[in-house]
């Protein structure tokens, strides 16, 4: 109750509703989000939340927002545009699998901030790497359509694997699974079976965008990637 009442006096601002919902989101998922379980989380109202934020929809962009600005490192300097693609990318990817309700926002509005965020430094390293302007932006969503599929995709299947089952026994079950699949059928899932075991996701991932980033260079005509 002192913890509570002393939440109660400290002003209430949007950044601490934002990063309270990030919280009960990370804790209860996107159907957990209300303003009733968040005023009770800060220790107020519902109508003081509104205030600050019109609806859910808006909180929820806010929160997604917040986790994506955390991962925008592409303008650092002293890299280049193929390390800047890279790290933007490899933040994205942590981020949604640290936040899986990240993704599934990200996926449902992406024409919209915090997804133009992305899309934005994704671009600017594009342009950097001496694209063509009739073809920057297939290039620039090339990249985020990797970035943001990927990255839920990995996500749902985290989801998937009971929190007490171990990644490489699951790994491993698949892959077994994999090897007795019909040979004529599925020839090709199962030379890559054993690969399933083995696999790290986010080297696998890396290595897709390193992939994406050598065919535009190639396909486009510009110098290889420095």
């Amino acid at each position: 109750m002192v913890a509570a009442g002393k939440r109660r006096g400290e002003p209430l601002s949007r950044d601490r509703i934002v990063e309270a919902a990030i919280d009960l989101l990370d804790a209860e998922g996107e159907g957990g989000l209300t303003f009733r379980a968040l005023a009770r989380r800060l220790a107020t109202g519902p109508g003081a939340i509104y205030w600050h934020v019109t609806d859910k929809d808006e909180l929820l962009s806010a929160a997604t927002d917040a986790v994506v600005a955390t991962t925008m490192t592409a303008d650092a300097g002293g890299t280049t545009p193929r390390e800047a693609v890279r790290a933007v990318a490899l933040g994205v990817f942590d981020a949604i699998d640290a936040h899986p309700w990240v993704g599934s926002h990200l996926a449902r509005d992406p024409w919209r901030s915090p997804v133009l965020r992305v899309f934005e430094h994704l671009g600017r390293q594009v342009q950097a790497l001496g694209v063509p302007d009739a073809a920057l932006f297939t290039a620039a969503s090339s990249l985020l359509n990797y970035i943001l599929g990927v990255g839920g995709q990995n996500a749902a299947n985290s989801r998937g694997i009971r929190p007490d089952t171990n990644r490489v026994e699951f790994l491993t079950t698949v892959a077994t699974a994999w090897d007795t699949l019909d040979p004529e059928e599925y020839a090709f899932t199962r030379t890559v079976a054993g690969r399933l075991r083995e696999h790290d996701d986010r080297e696998e991932f890396l290595a897709g965008i390193d992939l994406i980033l050598a065919g535009i260079t190639a396909r486009l005509g510009t110098p290889r990637l420095p």
